[in-house]
This record gives structure tokens, C-alpha cells and sequence, in this order.
């Protein structure tokens, strides 16, 4: 057996399979290429789902995250450290609010938020006890916990999981009518992703967003803004409902946050919002802990410099234009902006991405037709070429 066989196999044999992943086992990564255990070289066109924006091992994120290994890496949130107020205070900066609340992992951070807009909802908004009801969106992909799973339209992630958590009202994305019709006096937020990620990088129709923040407005609800996937550059601007002009009320933010290294997330609202938590109320040991906001302040400064919104932009441009040249007969539609797209195919997205994986190229298929393309930001025009020429042919079968 190869390395890579003998280590598959013993994740096949004592590990759930609750993933299906591609036959490569990685060893080493170094910007937008990873190595696996036989020493063949791939580009990656993945980026964790937009968690390693910055590249693997980008060297300032490795240098903070160094540092703050030889001093202090946590003491849990009985105690003050010297790096969480900078990381909330540069953090709420960067998002143009007043507070953040950070937590671990990004279905951690959709958690808090809507236990933020129910407990907002009651003590600030004055629906009555036990009657708060929040809307999402069909194709949603938020996380995996019970609650989240319960407003799922996804078959794969709710199935067997019941009984569900009440008080979620689903409409279809993109439609402003069908969310009009829904909200009422008791409906205290709206969670949306501004570009769907999961169900196949999926675009709202223009003046959507826009059309979610004036409703909100008018009827005295909360727009909750999931940026986990879509934020921190990864669409050519800080955060995707830039693109239509909008301030949601809240932001979710994760993946890109942790900067490839550790698992960081962070709700981030005024503090009307986040105000409305007291101690011992809503928490986490590792949620702000000092390694993970020192990795977070160094996220948070690479972004103020608007070097990698620029280059997701432009390099996105460029991918998308080669994109929209693939022929008709292989490729039904691209959707996406920056440097993330969701190429639709006639059928099956599986064998190209294990096609594309033997031509030297990491992409990963979703919902079956669609294979996703979201390389790191630090990714040179050459290198992306280079990708979407194995593309090409990985499509021609």
C-alpha cells in the first residue's frame, strides 16, 4: 500500500464518514500550493472554504501566531489578557460598530447571533415571551447544530435530525415579495448570506440585499448578515453586502478571521445590539482567547491595507471573464464575484474534481452539479491560469 492508501484507510476505519473527501492525503502547505504525503504538489483552488484567504502559512499570520505562542495562549474569559480589547476594539473598527462578541467556530458565531436577535427581540423590541420568530433563506447553509439545521432546506443536513427548534419562518432567496408577506411584529431578525456559498455560490438578484435592509428597517428587525464565507475580502471587497451599498445590523464573521490557523469567530453589532447581554448569559472558554485574537489582529490589519479586496477584484475579474469563455456544451452557467465562483455543469461536478485532482488542481463539487472555485487571494495571475487551463481540460473529460 502507498502512504497515502495506508493513511486513507485508517481514516476510513475510525473516523465517522461524514465527509467525502478527495483521495489525497496533504503533508505540507506553502501559500496556495499544498504537498501531500508522496511529495506531488497541487494548487489550491479551495481555500478551506475561504478560511486560508490569506494563504497557508501566510508569514505575518504565522509570525503573530508564533509570538503570542511564547507568552499566553489562554486563560479563558475569567480573566482580561492583553490582546482581547485591541482585537474587539480593531474588529468593531473594521466593521463600523461598536462591539464584538467572539466565539470559535462560524455555526458558534450564527448561534450567538440569534440568540442576540431573540434576546434583543424581547428586552429591546418588545415582542412578547416566547413569540420572536426569525427568517432565513431557502438553500441556506449556516452550520450544523440542531437549531441551525432546523431552517434547512437541505435534505442532507436536517434529515433524521428532528425534533426541530421552532420559530423560524423560510422563504425563497432572492424573493421580496415572499419575505414582505412573512415578516410581522414579532419577526426580530432577518439572517441572510449575502452570496450563498453552500448551495453553490449563488448570487441574490441585484437590489436584493438592498430591498432586506429597508424592510428590516421599516419593520423594526434586525438584518443579520452571514459573512462567514463571503466576508473578509474574499468577494473583491471587505464584505459582500458592500456591493450593494448596505450596513446590515449585524455581522457574522469566521473562517477567513482565524486567518488558516485557528478556528476564530465573532458577532459584530452596535451596542444597542450586543448590549443586551449581561456576565453569565451567553459565553465560551475558548471564544477570545489570547492566540486566537492575536491571529485575529493581524487579520484585521491586513485588511485595513485594501491590498487583498484589491487583488480578489481584479484577479476575480479575470477569472470570471475566462470562465464565462468556457464553452456552452460543458458549462450551463458561472455564478460568483472576486475569486469565488460556482460553475454549474450539465452533470455530475464529482469526476471533474477528481479529474482536476489528478491534473495538479484542488476544487470541490456541491449540490452535485456545481463545482466551487475560491482560491486564496495571494494567488498570482500565472498560478490561476495555469488552474482554470487544468479546469478546461479536466471538462473535456
Amino acid at each position: 500500500m502507498t502512504p497515502t492508501d495506508q493513511l486513507r484507510a485508517l481514516s476510513e476505519d475510525h473516523s465517522a464518514h461524514n465527509y467525502h473527501p478527495l483521495p489525497i492525503v496533504v503533508a505540507e502547505a506553502d501559500g496556495v500550493w499544498l504537498t501531500d504525503v508522496e511529495g506531488r504538489r497541487y494548487l489550491d483552488m479551495l481555500a478551506a472554504y475561504s478560511a486560508v484567504n490569506f494563504g497557508h502559512r501566510n508569514p505575518r499570520l504565522t509570525a503573530a501566531a508564533e509570538r503570542q505562542l511564547g507568552r499566553v495562549t489562554l486563560v479563558s474569559r475569567a480573566f482580561d489578557h492583553d490582546q482581547f480589547g485591541p482585537f474587539a476594539a480593531e474588529l468593531a473598527e473594521l466593521c463600523g460598530k461598536d462591539m464584538v462578541l467572539p466565539m470559535n467556530s462560524g455555526a458558534e458565531a450564527v448561534e450567538t447571533a440569534l440568540k442576540t436577535a431573540r434576546k434583543w427581540g424581547y428586552e429591546v423590541k418588545g415582542v412578547p415571551a416566547g413569540q420572536a420568530n426569525i427568517i432565513t433563506f431557502e438553500g441556506n447553509f449556516h452550520g450544523r447544530t440542531t437549531t441551525i439545521i432546523s431552517f434547512s432546506t437541505d435534505p442532507d443536513a436536517r434529515d433524521s435530525y428532528g425534533p426541530y427548534t421552532p420559530g423560524f419562518r423560510t422563504v425563497p432567496y432572492g424573493d421580496v415579495e415572499a419575505l414582505k408577506a412573512a415578516m410581522d411584529d414579532a419577526t426580530v431578525g432577518v439572517l441572510i448570506e449575502p452570496i450563498q456559498g453552500e448551495a453553490g455560490v449563488n448570487v441574490p438578484p441585484s437590489g436584493f440585499l438592498r430591498a432586506v435592509r429597508e424592510l428590516c428597517t421599516a419593520n423594526g428587525s434586525l438584518m443579520i448578515a452571514d459573512e462567514i464565507q463571503s466576508g473578509l475580502g474574499r468577494t473583491g471587497a471587505t464584505f459582500a453586502v458592500e456591493h450593494e451599498n448596505v450596513v446590515p445590523d449585524v455581522y457574522i464573521l469566521g473562517k477567513a478571521l482565524g486567518g488558516g490557523i485557528m478556528p476564530v469567530s465573532a458577532v459584530v453589532a452596535d451596542r444597542d445590539v450586543l448590549g443586551v447581554f449581561k456576565p453569565g448569559q451567553h459565553g465560551s472558554t475558548f471564544g477570545g482567547n489570547p492566540l486566537a485574537c492575536a491571529i485575529g489582529r493581524e487579520v484585521v490589519a491586513m485588511l485595513k491595507t485594501g491590498e487583498f479586496q484589491e487583488r480578489s477584484r481584479t484577479l476575480g475579474a479575470h477569472m470570471h471573464e475566462r470562465l464565462g469563455g468556457l464553452p456552452g456544451d460543458l458549462v450551463r452557467e458561472v455564478r460568483g464575484r472576486g475569486l469565488w465562483a460556482g460553475v454549474e455543469l450539465h452533470g455530475e461536478a464529482r469526476p471533474v474534481s477528481e479529474r482536476l485532482m489528478e491534473l495538479g488542481v484542488l476544487a470541490k463539487e456541491t449540490h452535485e452539479t456545481t463545482l466551487r472555485l475560491a482560491p486564496p487571494l495571494v494567488i498570482e495571475r500565472a498560478d490561476l491560469d495555469w488552474a482554470l487551463d487544468q479546469l478546461e481540460i479536466a471538462l473535456k473529460g
